[in-house]
C-alpha cells in the first residue's frame, strides 16, 4: 500500500477545515468542510492530528485575521498547466484581486482565461493558494468550491470585499 495522508478537522472562525498532509508533512488538500466521514473509510487516508499540527495554527490564525501570508509546504497534485495556475495564484497579495483574464495574461496567454478558471477550480488548496482571490473581469464574485458564500466571507475577513447585503460574512 502507498503511503497513507494524514488528516485532521480543525475548527475555525469561518467553519471546520480539513488538512490533508503527506509523509513528508507537505499539505496536499485543504477541504472546506469538515471532511472526516469521506476520508475516514478510505485505507490511504489517516487521522493523525500531530501530522497537521502546524498548517492547523497558522489556518485558525489566518481565519482570526492575524495571519496574511501562510508558510507551509504545498504539494499540490495536479497537471503542469494548473501547476503554473497555482503557482500565479500564490502572487495575488492577501487582500488584492485578480481576474480570470489577468491570470491568462501573466501566463502569456490572455485568451486563455476559461482555462486559468478551470484550473482554478480545481485547486485542492483553497485559501492557502488563494484561488478565492479570483474574481470575474467585472468584478462579479464568480464560481467558488467552497461556495460563493464563502468566497465573500474570505474576501471580506482580507478586505478585498463589500459587505455583502445578505449577512454571508459575519
Amino acid at each position: 500500500m502507498d503511503e497513507p495522508f494524514l488528516y485532521n478537522v480543525i475548527e475555525t472562525r469561518i467553519g471546520p477545515l480539513t488538512i490533508v498532509v503527506d509523509g513528508e508533512g507537505s499539505v496536499t488538500e485543504l477541504w472546506l468542510s469538515d471532511a472526516s466521514l469521506r476520508l475516514g473509510p478510505e485505507p490511504r487516508y489517516r487521522c493523525d492530528e500531530s501530522a497537521t499540527s502546524d498548517a492547523g495554527v497558522q489556518l485558525v490564525e489566518y481565519a482570526n485575521g492575524e495571519r496574511r501570508q501562510f508558510d507551509l509546504p504545498l504539494a499540490p497534485r495536479g497537471s503542469a498547466f494548473q501547476q503554473k495556475v497555482w503557482e500565479q495564484l500564490l502572487l495575488i497579495p492577501y487582500g488584492e484581486t485578480r481576474s480570470y483574464g489577468q491570470l491568462a495574461a501573466m501566463l502569456g496567454n490572455p485568451n486563455g482565461s476559461r482555462a486559468v478558471g478551470r484550473a482554478n477550480a480545481t485547486n485542492p488548496i483553497g485559501i492557502v493558494i488563494p484561488c478565492h482571490r479570483v474574481i470575474g473581469a467585472s468584478g462579479d464574485l464568480t464560481g467558488y468550491g467552497g461556495g460563493l458564500p464563502m468566497k465573500q466571507r474570505l474576501l471580506e475577513l482580507e478586505g478585498s470585499a463589500k459587505p455583502s447585503l445578505f449577512g454571508f460574512g459575519a
